[in-house]
């Protein structure tokens, strides 16, 4: 249970709150039940909601006005999702204004899988909403962009080391794979420095020929080879009073490793074809995807060089080290899609837990790559692993189960993600006991973490979003050894 407080508030007849309060329970998440005439007295003596879901359960439509009743919670808590049970209404008997509240609508035949999916879903239109309100008041923090969400150990510790350097003056060498967000932690670096205010200024050593990188670094006089017709400023004198970011430092040819080392050591250069030295008040961040050592070894890349530029290294992980951060940085890809395009998707759980399997060789980058592609193809739909490319899949065969966010029907189980995790995991013909297999199943979560934790109780409890004795009482009933 991830809180003693109640955390899904179920509204409608207690009779038929029960088998929804059952699978809450098994699932760890507190609810309190409310009857609906008992409703409007609830708020005037609650007005700071602390819930994160509401859900509206009745045999039928009779006995609540599903529309009065969603108003109330929005003006109680505009950021509180609703989920539906079936047959309650349909989206044409609802103001247009309130039905984006409607993140679910559960089947008459309540099971598991539709029931963690809509929980997800709510998860995610609470993160989205927290996040409008955050740009409507200040910017968000720099270190919350992009790739730097997470919640796993190791994006922690980057941000830890971040934090310990971010207004130091010293040169950070950032290491880590293509597409990881080596640039994003550079550019978080000076923003959270006394350098902010100035420029920053980026160069891919890599992508530009040998013959025109000095010229680009260091610029040039007029006149100084052929072609230049005037003088130009090269990147060292862009980023006077901020910061130059080499990216890819390993692919800087070896004559020019030894120009860029009497900078970093002199602090001065001259432009190409100039005698006039230039003072560099420039703080240089390097980034590189290859392993520096084993090059020095080899003679490619110089020892003396590496030793300037490794003052504070930090690597950044592979996002298959970190996998468990997968959820949130496809809401935060969602998000910036949204705000960009003016259009996003959701992805349900079976589509999660392929994703958070898949090894990711192109990283932050392809996960981002991936986000993009889904939303042209299904703009405004639920992907499910049948709607992902072959490769992203756990299940080849898995079939698409696309859905809009509101949509009604007597065969379908919910608005929101139809679970794919039906199409792996089928029921058998002989049937089986939920309570048995809903145990099994926390009992094998919960021995993942701690193995993964190595035996460390507290901080299997934060993988899992639980309070430590919480989880020690699940691992005494279910005789889970650390």
């Amino acid at each position: 249970m991830r809180s003693e407080e109640p955390v899904v508030l179920v509204i409608g007849e207690p009779s038929h709150c029960h088998s929804i309060k059952i699978i809450l329970d098994f699932l760890g998440e507190a609810s309190k039940l409310i009857e609906v005439d008992q409703f409007s007295s609830f708020i005037a003596n609650n007005p700071e909601p602390e819930y994160e879901v509401v859900v509206v359960s009745s045999p039928d439509n009779s006995a609540i006005d599903v529309s009065a009743l969603l108003l109330e919670l929005d003006n109680w808590n505009p950021s509180l999702p609703v989920i539906l049970t079936h047959g309650l209404t349909s989206p044409e008997d609802l103001d247009p204004r309130l039905t984006h509240k409607v993140v679910a609508q559960f089947s008459d035949n309540l099971t598991y899988a539709p029931t963690v999916d809509a929980l997800y879903r709510a998860q995610v239109y609470r993160e989205q909403s927290a996040l409008a309100i955050a740009k409507r008041g200040e910017r968000r923090e720099p270190h919350l962009f992009r790739s730097l969400v997470g919640t796993s150990r190791s994006i922690r510790n980057v941000r830890e080391m971040m934090s310990h350097v971010a207004d130091k003056e010293v040169t950070v060498l950032i290491t880590g794979e293509s597409g990881c967000g080596k640039e994003v932690v550079a550019r978080n670096l000076h923003y959270n420095s006394p350098r902010r205010d100035n420029a920053f200024v980026p160069i891919n050593c890599g992508a530009i020929p040998m013959e025109l990188l000095e010229s680009e670094l260091f610029g040039h006089e007029k006149g100084a080879f052929t072609g230049a017709i005037a003088s130009r400023a090269g990147r060292f004198e862009m980023a006077q009073g901020g910061t130059l970011l080499l990216d890819e430092i390993g692919d800087m040819p070896l004559d020019m490793q030894v120009k860029i080392l009497r900078v970093l050591q002199e602090r001065c250069f001259e432009r190409v074809g100039g005698n006039k030295s230039i003072q560099a008040d420039v703080r240089v961040i390097a980034a590189t995807h290859k392993n520096l050592e084993e090059m020095i070894e080899k003679g490619e890349f110089r020892e003396d060089l590496y030793y300037r530029l490794n003052v504070f290294p930090i690597e950044v992980p592979a996002l298959r080290d970190r996998s468990e951060d997968i959820p949130l940085l496809l809401n935060e890809l969602n998000t910036r899609i949204e705000q960009e395009q003016g259009g996003a998707i959701r992805f349900n759980s079976s589509a999660v837990m392929a994703l958070c399997r898949y090894p990711w060789p192109g990283n932050i980058r392809e996960l981002a790559n991936l986000v993009e592609r889904m939303t042209i193809m299904h703009p405004g739909g639920v992907i499910g692993e049948g709607e992902l490319p072959r490769k992203y899949r756990q299940n080849p065969d898995a079939e698409p189960a696309i859905q809009q966010p509101f949509e009604t029907s007597n065969e379908t189980a919910s608005v929101a993600p139809t679970m794919n995790v039906d199409a792996v995991a089928m029921l058998p013909l002989n049937g089986l006991d939920l309570k048995e297999h809903l145990a099994q199943l926390e009992k094998e979560l919960i021995e993942q973490a701690l193995d993964i934790s190595e035996g460390v109780v507290a901080r299997a409890a934060d993988k899992l979003n639980l309070r430590r004795t919480t989880l020690v009482e699940k691992m005494r009933k279910l005789d889970i050894q650390r």
